[in-house]
């Protein structure tokens, strides 16, 4: 999930500053993208920012002042990745072999029945392979 924090000047362009919460397990995961308020494409800041709730790691980023999201934003940009349609699908892939573990986990743990556990299990494994299958034409592209 993507909250909006801010729109404000970088370097001279407009930027619009978001957190993106995940959830690893233990807690809630948030990292700073800021992205083109026109166009929406951006780059992601490899800093976490870790909260107990998302609330928590939503307040934690608000309070970051202009320094730090200035600090913040050109350490994206340094770490900028030049294969980004790689990195997109690869990032795809590893949200759903993350969520085919929780489906396995909460279905050996009683929490979904065995039947829909299995199917949801299989149409994960379908679109895997989909997005195995389209791995080639991502590969070696830049922006």
């Amino acid at each position: 999930m993507q909250h909006h924090l801010s729109t404000m000047e970088m370097d001279g362009s407009p930027c619009t500053v978001s957190v993106r919460i995940a959830y690893d397990g233990i807690e809630y995961i948030g990292r700073l993208f800021f992205s083109d308020p026109e166009t929406g494409e951006g780059i992601p800041d490899h800093g976490a920012i870790p909260g107990r709730t998302v609330d928590e790691a939503i307040e934690l980023a608000r309070r970051l002042n202009l320094d730090d999201l200035t600090r913040r934003f050109h350490r994206a940009r340094a770490d900028k990745r030049r294969y980004s349609s790689l990195r997109r699908a690869t990032d795809e892939m590893l949200m759903k072999i993350k969520y085919m573990n929780r489906v396995s986990v909460n279905m050996r743990n009683g929490l979904l029945d065995l039947d829909g556990a299995k199917q949801e299990i299989e149409l994960i494994q379908r679109q895997l392979h989909d997005m195995i299958d389209r791995l080639p034409g991502h590969a070696g592209m830049e922006g």
